[in-house]
């Protein structure tokens, strides 16, 4: 790690915060070459669905290796690159299932979000793109112009980018200041008024782009009406729908696509971290009408990645054959359960949340006053106490949201109710440690 130090550049996120050097991995546990043991809520930002190693993934890329399968083709088409894009197409949300034109992108979920609003201002002729408070689409800079966060555009220019900015609905800190269930509500009234206003700044966009479930905003779930709400405003308008489901794809957060739990079909879906099965893999999926390109018009070197091909088809036929989405739901539930205990028994615990197996509680300042709405400001110090204390306790996780004070689970696919169990007690431990602290921000 003081060699990675003096190494690697001073944009390293994780490895700053996380002292773990992983040796080995299986299932939902990491083994460092210290031989301590960890329970793996970070699953790779949710990159492995079923876990470290799962079996059948390891047995399907020895036996591609051995029978001397091409390991890079560009988009040129292989068995393996044929038998994932079929899988992939099978699962595929409402009317695109079977029926979508896909497109491989560069190995990362960013180049997927590029592609797709490149797509959306070739198919619309028009240039401008709603997104909302508090996204995370990906560091490029077409990626960092439709995020959220302030750092996001202090990293460089994303004047390239015409975008327009609404509140997403936040519950716990409603952005209207009413709570009670109204954020959604006041969300779809505002999109719908400003997207109509000829003085609302906003003009006819060509997309609109968005997370069911905000995650490094803070595991910030959309309600279905909401999403409702939204499918609906974008189609009467012409405006394409573009959701980034690279981190609640794949079973995340009960359905295999959390759109699909609203009933809602977007016009482009964009994919990554789980679809590769633990490997490079981004691609986005859309409706054939839109299917506009030139040859070359969207191109990256490392599309024709064989391996996650494999580990993709694999990882999408298990989360199938096994229910692994409803599983998600279950020990999702399970968790749930425990930090409402946990809030309840910890004041600087203000609000747990989430879907299935992608899951929040934020932490705040117990000694502050209540807003308006009954929250708390954040407390990233005490946060990152708690991540620390989790990493003593043998927990893995991490923070994101508002101050970076959510601390958030995304555990695998695959965890057991003892593990989940197992989870609970190692972040009850660290709750306690933290406990002992007392004043604002301790």
């Amino acid at each position: 790690m003081e060699r990675q130090a003096a190494r690697e550049s001073a944009a390293r996120t994780y490895a700053r915060h996380l002292p773990v050097a992983p040796s080995h991995a299986e299932g939902a546990v990491i083994t460092g070459v210290d031989g301590r043991r960890y329970l793996d809520c970070l699953s790779g930002a949710g990159t492995l669905a079923l876990g470290h190693n799962h079996q059948a993934v390891v047995a399907a890329l020895r036996a591609t290796l051995d029978r001397g399968a091409p390991l890079h083709t560009l988009d040129m088409i292989t068995p393996e690159k044929d038998a994932f894009t079929s899988e992939l197409l099978g699962v595929l949300p409402g009317d695109l299932r079977n029926a979508a034109r896909v497109h491989f992108c560069g190995p990362s979920g960013a180049d997927a979000v590029e592609a797709a609003l490149k797509l959306a201002r070739l198919a619309t002729g028009r240039r401008g793109v709603v997104a909302f408070s508090g996204a995370y689409h990906g560091m490029t800079m077409g990626a960092t112009a439709v995020s959220g966060g302030d750092r996001m555009r202090t990293v460089g220019t994303t004047d390239g980018v015409a975008v327009s900015r609404l509140p997403f609905p936040y519950e716990y800190r409603c952005p209207f200041g009413v709570g009670s269930g109204l954020s959604g509500r006041l969300s779809a009234q505002l999109t719908e008024n400003l997207l109509d206003d000829p003085y609302g700044g906003v003009g006819h966009p060509a997309a609109m782009i968005l997370e069911v479930v905000q995650g490094e905003g803070g595991v910030i779930p959309a309600d279905d009406d909401w999403l409702r709400a939204m499918r609906r405003i974008t189609e009467a308008r012409g405006i394409l729908l573009v959701i980034d489901e690279v981190q609640t794809g794949v079973g995340r957060t009960g359905g295999f696509w959390a759109c699909e739990q609203a009933g809602v079909t977007p016009d482009v879906l964009v994919m990554s971290k789980a679809i590769g099965g633990g490997l490079p893999l981004a691609v986005i999926g859309y409706r054939p009408d839109l299917d506009v390109w030139s040859a070359g018009d969207h191109t990256g070197t490392f599309r024709g990645n064989t391996l996650a091909m494999v580990a993709g088809q694999v990882t999408l036929r298990t989360v199938v054959e096994e229910e692994l989405p409803q599983r998600a739901t279950r020990m999702g539930e399970r968790l749930r359960a425990g930090l409402d205990e946990l809030v309840a028994a910890h004041p600087f615990l203000g609000d747990a949340r989430g879907r299935g197996l992608m899951l929040g509680v934020e932490v705040v300042d117990p000694h502050a006053e209540l807003d308006r709405v009954g929250a708390r400001p954040a407390d990233p110090v005490r946060a990152r106490a708690l991540r620390a204390a989790c990493l003593d306790a043998g927990l893995i996780v991490e923070l994101g949201g508002r101050r970076d004070a959510v601390l958030r689970l995304l555990p695998p696919l695959v965890i057991t109710e003892r593990e989940c169990d197992q989870v609970l007690e190692r972040l009850g431990d660290a709750c306690a440690s933290c406990s002992t602290s007392s004043g604002p921000g301790a």
